[in-house]
């Protein structure tokens, strides 16, 4: 288990690293309910289409989202189950109903 711990301790700080761009973990907990474009992530955070198209773009190389195309909209969703956990977690403890939370 140990060993198993070690080997995977790099991906999985990577993964984690990419998870803690406040940015970036504003739009991810925004996709945890589901896929979401450019347009209304820009619409829900007040971003800029171009900075949130960035921030995906690095999350994408990341391997932390994907895109669906549907003509010339591209919807982005979470891109696995760990991922999916983590920001469902996070999603639940700080996105919804944060006043609650104190944050």
């Amino acid at each position: 288990m140990t060993q198993n711990i070690i080997q995977i301790a790099p991906q999985v700080a990577e993964k984690l690293k990419a998870l803690s761009h406040p940015k970036r973990l504003v739009l991810l907990c925004h996709m945890a309910g589901g896929e979401r474009s450019v347009g209304d992530l820009a619409r829900i955070t007040g971003m800029r289409d171009a900075a949130v198209s960035q921030q995906l773009m690095l999350l994408r190389k990341d391997g932390v989202v994907d895109a669906r195309r549907e003509g010339q909209m591209a919807f982005y969703h979470l891109t696995d189950a760990d991922t999916q956990a983590i920001m469902t977690f996070l999603y639940e403890r700080f996105c919804t109903e944060t006043k609650k939370n104190g944050y």
